[in-house]
């Protein structure tokens, strides 16, 4: 709706046909001033009526402005007082609860005598001293582990299976990177019978007990090891001692006779534990073995080292045995 010119009539009979009052600015109907002041009331109508017209007035349309003005006023005074009525109703939630969680736990410190034992334990359950147990150590030294030596030097103790296959295993014997073929292996209770020369005396004056025999060879050496037990390390000593002369070659599965009829050989004697041990190393042809033939040497070096090794390993395996039953 305009309320510029060319409006519809504000009222009947022309009365009041200027919607702004023209004329009227400086007082009201009553001819008193109007007490917006000249020119301010709006429409040239009394002040005392907030809509722009009193009850008795000609004109019955309502300041349309005004009631948008109030209402729109009313609507925000409605928002607040509901976000403030919210956050109040908020707040109010909030402190109910606080206030039930601190109720709540005081009367559980309260009431606590009233609750079952079991529930919680009392402080005078729990365990006052926190310190830590420190370990103990018991003043008697362990005891060390067995000698192997121990379980080889005495017949008693030596009881492990002993034959010529245990004492030399498989088919070719591997020593770095030489490798040697076995040949035959033997075992006599007659030691004088597998010996030649002063050691054939060395051996029955001490005890010896039996004598086992294993031919090895390699590139035209051959070399027969001869191991003697006896009843303790003692007497296996002693022989070692009084030892002199050489081992019968054993020759046999694939190796010819060596050792015999002239020419030179080299033999070698030890002892280890219960057992002595000796080599005799040549040449399977008729060719002889010198200070300086390293080849030589060092075939029958290699078969010494390793009777060694596997006499050791008896002790070793008796030791072991005897550690994890001791265990049990």
């Amino acid at each position: 709706m305009s309320f510029g010119q060319g409006g519809p009539q504000w009222g009947s009979g022309g009365q009041n046909q200027n919607p702004y009052n023209q004329g009227q600015y400086g007082q009201n109907e009553h001819g008193r001033p109007n007490q917006y002041g000249h020119g301010q009331a709006p429409y040239g109508r009394d002040a005392a009526d907030p809509f722009g017209g009193r009850p008795d007035s000609d004109s019955g349309t309502p300041d349309w402005a005004a009631l948008a003005e109030a209402s729109a006023a009313r609507t925000r005074r409605k928002r607040w007082l509901m976000v403030g009525g919210g956050a109040l109703a908020t707040a109010l939630i909030a402190g109910a609860v606080a206030t039930a969680i601190v109720t709540s736990n005081k009367d559980s410190g309260d009431n606590a005598s009233d609750k079952d034992s079991s529930q919680l334990p009392a402080p005078a359950d729990l365990p006052q001293n926190t310190t830590a147990p420190e370990p103990s150590f018991s003043s008697v030294a362990p005891l060390p582990p067995p000698d192997p030596r121990d379980f080889i030097s005495d017949r008693k103790k030596d009881t492990l299976p002993l034959s010529a296959t245990s004492l030399f295993p498989g088919k070719k014997l591997t020593m770095g990177d030489r490798v040697y073929d076995k040949g035959t292996l033997s075992r006599t209770g007659n030691c004088a019978s597998a010996v030649k020369g002063g050691l054939t005396g060395a051996l029955e004056n001490n005890g010896c007990e039996q004598v086992f025999r294993a031919t090895y060879s390699k590139d035209g050496i051959a070399v027969t090891v001869a191991v003697a037990t006896f009843e303790n390390a003692a007497k296996a000593k002693k022989a070692l001692q009084q030892a002199s002369g050489s081992v019968v070659p054993l020759p046999g599965a694939g190796v010819p006779t060596f050792c015999k009829g002239g020419p030179v050989c080299r033999t070698t004697f030890n002892s280890y534990g219960r057992y002595a041990y000796f080599t005799t190393t040549g040449y399977t042809t008729a060719k002889s073995v010198t200070k300086g033939d390293t080849k030589a040497f060092r075939t029958g070096d290699d078969l010494g080292e390793f009777t060694f090794r596997q006499i050791l390993r008896r002790g070793e395996a008796q030791a072991s045995a005897a550690v994890s039953t001791a265990a049990q």
